[in-house]
């Protein structure tokens, strides 16, 4: 499980919500909530559009897309 606080913070910075940035993403609302939480991955073209309308340098991508969780944040999930 990824941890994607990281990437929650600059969709909160740049988008504001994660409705407007899901929309940008060409996703639902739905869907980017079942990808930040974990229940879907992300795909390639997904991450690639993602960084680039946030933003995110390329090699800040394992960072914010690729953090494991700690064993105590998967115990709280």
């Amino acid at each position: 499980m990824f941890d994607y606080s990281k990437l929650r913070g600059k969709i909160r910075e740049v988008f504001h919500t994660e409705s407007d940035f899901a929309k940008e993403l060409g996703l639902s609302k739905a869907t980017l909530s079942a990808k930040l939480n974990g229940r879907v991955g992300f795909t390639q073209h997904e991450i690639a559009k993602a960084t680039s309308l946030l933003k995110i340098a390329p090699e800040s991508i394992p960072d914010i897309f690729f953090t494991k969780k700690s064993n105590k944040q998967d115990l709280q999930d």
